[in-house]
């Protein structure tokens, strides 16, 4: 199972990595600065770190819910999805400054991290939990993007 969290890190890793090229960027310019943003949006710093803990639980998840699991196919099928969404929400928002769309990807990305909270849980038993750090960050993440989206 070690070898399994290690891969599910390195590529929910690479995820994040992906998104930073976009968002290092974006979060020093003029267009991200001169936004109205949400008066609970947290300090930069907290975000880095949010994520890496995110991460982590996720992948401990992935790797037990693998094992566990009867079609495979579901757990990675579902795990693709999230990758794909988790990493376009950043050039979406940052680069192409479509709000509305990254709106759409963060909210379908809250579903599929609910999906793996709710629907793995009989395969997960408690450890659906490690999910539940990835579910509060995401649904402040897409309360962020909310607010942006109707004050801007």
């Amino acid at each position: 199972m070690t070898r399994r969290f290690i891969i599910f890190l390195l590529l929910n890793s690479a995820a994040l990595a992906l998104g930073s090229l976009y968002t290092r960027e974006g979060l020093s310019s003029v267009w991200y600065l001169d936004l109205e943003k949400a008066p609970w949006s947290p300090p930069g710093w907290v975000f880095a770190l949010a994520w890496v803990v995110v991460m982590i639980c996720f992948s401990a998840f992935l790797a037990y819910v693998w094992h566990r699991a009867g079609s495979r196919f579901t757990v990675m099928t579902a795990f693709l999805v999230q990758w794909i969404l988790n990493v376009s929400w950043n050039p979406v928002f940052f680069k192409y400054h479509m709000l509305i769309f990254a709106l759409i990807i963060i909210s379908l990305l809250t579903i599929i991290v609910l999906i793996f909270q709710f629907g793995f849980i009989r395969r997960a038993g408690t450890r659906a939990w490690l999910v539940t750090p990835y579910l509060i960050w995401i649904v402040l993440a897409t309360s962020l993007n909310v607010y942006i989206v109707i004050y801007n």
